[in-house]
């Protein structure tokens, strides 16, 4: 595991360690490594419940309840499919916040509406899901790699801003 993975993975337990807040992932693209990196740290299981590595539309829909119609209609590969993965993943996992990634990370399958190298992440609670689109592909281990970086560091923002009195220094 890389440094910044560390790194930020060490942010999330100062962040949380103490707080009682929970914490979950639902992977696709990333096959685990978002709940790899957070487990790094010891006592990661003071706030850290599970993850759903969802790598089908089939249990994208039967677990983490994504629309069916959404898949059809946008593809496993879009904002909103994200988005339904944060609160599948809250819901299923019954965790205050949940980190999702869906995307294509190569070196095949991308399209010309959705390319190699796009990976939509998602992050929140289930009443406030944020989103952000990673859009380059450097191959496929740099590509997840910096998703899973991305969707660390997007969470540990989101979660300091929600909770800025409960961050402690490093």
């Amino acid at each position: 595991m890389e440094l910044e993975t560390k790194i930020l993975s060490r942010e999330i337990q100062a962040a949380l360690y103490d707080n009682g807040h929970t914490l979950g992932t639902a992977e696709s693209c990333t096959g685990g490594r978002i709940a790899e990196a957070i487990i790094s740290v010891p006592g990661a299981s003071n706030y850290f419940k599970g993850g759903v590595v969802s790598y089908t539309n089939e249990v994208k829909e039967n677990i983490l309840h994504v629309s069916h119609e959404v898949l059809e209609e946008q593809t496993a590969v879009c904002e909103e499919v994200a988005r339904q993965m944060v609160i599948g993943a809250c819901e299923v996992l019954n965790v205050d916040y949940a980190i999702s990634a869906t995307g294509v990370a190569g070196p095949g399958g991308g399209t010309p509406s959705i390319p190699v190298g796009t990976v939509w992440l998602g992050y929140g609670s289930k009443d406030d899901v944020r989103t952000f689109k990673l859009t380059e592909d450097f191959g496929r281990d740099i590509n997840l790699a910096i998703a899973t970086n991305k969707a660390l560091r997007l969470f540990l923002s989101y979660y300091q801003e929600k909770h800025p009195a409960e961050v402690k220094e490093q």
